[in-house]
Parts: structure tokens; C-alpha cells; sequence
């Protein structure tokens, strides 16, 4: 079995100057070849605590992969701290300087001597060529152990270890094995919850696995199986998909990169239907986020944000009554927002987002209090109350998460009534 640690050089990710997103993507990667990651390691650029590090991860991983460290300047000393640790020399790469040359050559720079620094090359390794930049990967194999060395830079670092480094990690499979991996997205249910309800389904798993993630108000589980026959894989996939959908099908709402605002508006093109939406609470995030979707403008009408009351009243028709005793924040401003809309812009589907994003209270209602409007043509118009916790931010952008959720959960609906 192979377990990996992922260790980023560099003083500066030390000092919070930089995101460690490195590792965060190496992890991703590693997932889909079946490979384990049990420790990230961040270490600066220190010769000693490098060398340290090293040792630690390889009495409890047989594959360490370094990010960061392969530059022309003095602090960076991964390969050469490698190199003295596993009695291995540096040798120069001709293709690797050759590659350099060019890369200076195309920007019209001038090339210094310390660069040559960059195609050195551990002795005996594979070479992982840098298409985007101009220190080259390596991977060697030495001791039972895999050491691979890839650039710091995400946009050298990333197509370098999707093209190269995956390649050469799957190639070290004696079995030669497929790893399938499928991911299914769910939301309005927390990953606690989730867990409860297939938790005998996790201590079971051996081949396919479930990991389940969350983030961003939303959870995930993702399945890897591995087989010799990648049909056979699949279908182990479809198997274990099929027993966590009767339980929580209701609400798994897509797959692997696919987004609730993607989802929504492939449903709206699929069955022709138009979407307007009346934002108070929201200040127009919900439409923000959904013509940053590709191809949105076949099904979106446009909108309204009204956070004054006069807007509210003036240009989407909320009877001042109920401005007046149910308030802004309520049930019925909801319903008559989205009706409103719907009617006014012509459009199928209408929703509406209120309430108290805070700092503070308002009429009376506390922070995290939001209506969310559904008003879909040929259908009684819906409204779904939420008690939302977190930042102001996280409050907003929650309750365009539920709203797109809402819609999708009410189109199937109303699909499956028919």
C-alpha cells in the first residue's frame, strides 16, 4: 500500500505570505491514484530542519513528494539537501538546460550563470520536463522509497503533476490496477448527518472507499474502487452509489466538479424555463453567481435588488400592508417578491431572498433569520425560512446555496409528480 507526505519548502508559506494550495492539490491527485495521504509537512528553507523533516516522513510514508526549493538562488536547496541525505550527486540534465535556454530565448531575457542551477538533476532520477516554466521535476527510486521533487509555483507545479508525475507514480503499480473515483455532492444535509446515516457503509469500506469532505456549506463524498477492469470498477461505484442513494438520495444533487448554480442552470435549459430573482438580503450575490455560469443568458431575464422598502414597493409591488405588519423580513414579503418578479420580467421561475444578514437585529428579527421566495409558473408559490449562523458573508452566501437547492428540489418534484 502506498502512503504518501506532502512537504512544501519554503520560509515564506512560514510566514503567511503565501497559501499552501500545493499540497491541498497533490492530496486531490493522490486521491484518484488511490494513494494515501497521511501528513503535510511545511518546512523553511533550512538545510537542517529540511533534513529532518525527510527522515520523520520516511519512517511513516514510502512516497514523499517536495514542492518548492528547485530555484536558481541560494535558499533554494531541496534537491541538494536530498542528494546529500540519500548519497546521490547532482548532475546536469542537457534537455532540462536546453528547455531553460528556450525559455529565456522566448521572453527575451538574459540568461545568469545561477540558472544552470535549475537543470541539475538528481543522479539516477526520472525527469518530469517543467512545460511552464523552467526547473524540472524529478521522481527517484531508491531504499523502497519514492522521492519526488516538483517546482513551487502552481501554474509550473500543476500541469506538471497532472501530465507527468501522476503518470509516473501509476506507472510504479506492480498490479497496474484502475482507480476509478466518482464524486457525489449533496447539500441540505450536514456532514455529521450524512455520516450517521451511512456510517456502517464507511466502516465497511475497503475497495470502494468513501471519504467524505466538507466545505463551503456543502459536503461531499468521494468514491474510489479499484479493479483490473475499469468496467468492473465503475461498477463497484455504481453499487456503493445505489445503497448511499437510498438513504440520502434526496439530496445528492450532482457530481465531481459540477456546482448547485451549474446544476440549476442546465435544468433551466433543459426544460426551457426562464429565471428572475428579488434580492434584499442577498444584494444581488445570487445573480452575481449565476451569470458567472456559462451560457446563463439563454434562461435569465434578469433582476431586481431591492433593499430599501420604496424599491420593495415602488418597483416590484409589495403592498405596502404588508411592508407595514408583516415586515420586510417575513413569509409574505417572500412570496410577493417572487410572484412580483416573475410576473413583472416575464419570467418562469421567480425567487426572492430576505432577511438579517447582521451585524445587527432587524424588526425584531435576530441575525441569520432568511425567507427565501419560489415562485414557479403553474405551481403555488413556496417559501422556505432558514436560521442561518456565521459571518455576514457566510450568511449571504449560504442562502443563495439554499435558494438554488430549493429550486432544483422543487423542478424534480415536480418532475417525479408527473
Amino acid at each position: 500500500m502506498k502512503n504518501a507526505e506532502i512537504i512544501a519548502v519554503g520560509s515564506e508559506l512560514l510566514l503567511g505570505q503565501i497559501v499552501n494550495t500545493n499540497a491541498r492539490f497533490i492530496s486531490q491527485q493522490l486521491a484518484d491514484l488511490g494513494i494515501n495521504v497521511f501528513f503535510h509537512t511545511v518546512v523553511g528553507d533550512n538545510p537542517d530542519r529540511l533534513l529532518s523533516a525527510i527522515k520523520t516522513a520516511e519512517t511513516r510514508a514510502n512516497v514523499i513528494i517536495f514542492t518548492g526549493g528547485l530555484g536558481p538562488t541560494k535558499d533554494d536547496l531541496t534537491k541538494e539537501t536530498i542528494a546529500r541525505h540519500l548519497g546521490k550527486n547532482l548532475v546536469l540534465d542537457q534537455n532540462a538546460l536546453e528547455s531553460i535556454e528556450l525559455y529565456f530565448a522566448r521572453t527575451n531575457r538574459v540568461m545568469t550563470e545561477n540558472n544552470r542551477k535549475q537543470a541539475l538533476v538528481l543522479e539516477g532520477s526520472h525527469i518530469l520536463p517543467n512545460d511552464h516554466g523552467m526547473a524540472p521535476g524529478m521522481v527517484l527510486e531508491t531504499n523502497g522509497n519514492t522521492y519526488m521533487l516538483l517546482p513551487g509555483p502552481p501554474k509550473e507545479m500543476e500541469p506538471m503533476f497532472r501530465q507527468y508525475g501522476c503518470v509516473a507514480l501509476a506507472s510504479k503499480d506492480a498490479a497496474n490496477e484502475k482507480i476509478v473515483s466518482r464524486v457525489l455532492r449533496f447539500f441540505g444535509i450536514g456532514e455529521a448527518a450524512l455520516e450517521t446515516e451511512i456510517m456502517d457503509l464507511i466502516d465497511a469500506q475497503s475497495n470502494p472507499t468513501i471519504a467524505p469532505l466538507a466545505g463551503d456549506g456543502e459536503v461531499t463524498l468521494r468514491l474510489t474502487a479499484k479493479h483490473l477492469d475499469e468496467n468492473v470498477a465503475q461498477s463497484m461505484l455504481d453499487e456503493v452509489e445505489k445503497a448511499i442513494s437510498q438513504r440520502v438520495g434526496q439530496f445528492i444533487y450532482g457530481y465531481d466538479d459540477t456546482s448547485l448554480l451549474a446544476e440549476l442552470t442546465n435544468v433551466l435549459k433543459d426544460r426551457n424555463l426562464s429565471i428572475t430573482a428579488a434580492e434584499s438580503l442577498t444584494g444581488g450575490l445570487f445573480q452575481k453567481e449565476l451569470t458567472s455560469v456559462g451560457g446563463v443568458s439563454s434562461v435569465y431575464k434578469g433582476g431586481v435588488v431591492c433593499y430599501s422598502n420604496e424599491v420593495k414597493h415602488n418597483i416590484l409591488q409589495v403592498a405596502q400592508e404588508t411592508l407595514d405588519i408583516d415586515g420586510a423580513v417575513s413569509e409574505q414579503c417572500a412570496v410577493e417578491l417572487a410572484e412580483n418578479a416573475a410576473r413583472i420580467l416575464g419570467a418562469d421561475i421567480g425567487i426572492s431572498f430576505t432577511g438579517v444578514a447582521g451585524p445587527d437585529e432587524l424588526e425584531g428579527k435576530p441575525v441569520g433569520t432568511v425567507y427565501i421566495g419560489v415562485a414557479i409558473k403553474g405551481k403555488p408559490t413556496v417559501v422556505e425560512k432558514l436560521s442561518l449562523g456565521g459571518t455576514r458573508e457566510a450568511i449571504r452566501n449560504r442562502a443563495v446555496k439554499y435558494g438554488c437547492y430549493f429550486i432544483l428540489r422543487n423542478l424534480k418534484e415536480s418532475q417525479n409528480a408527473k
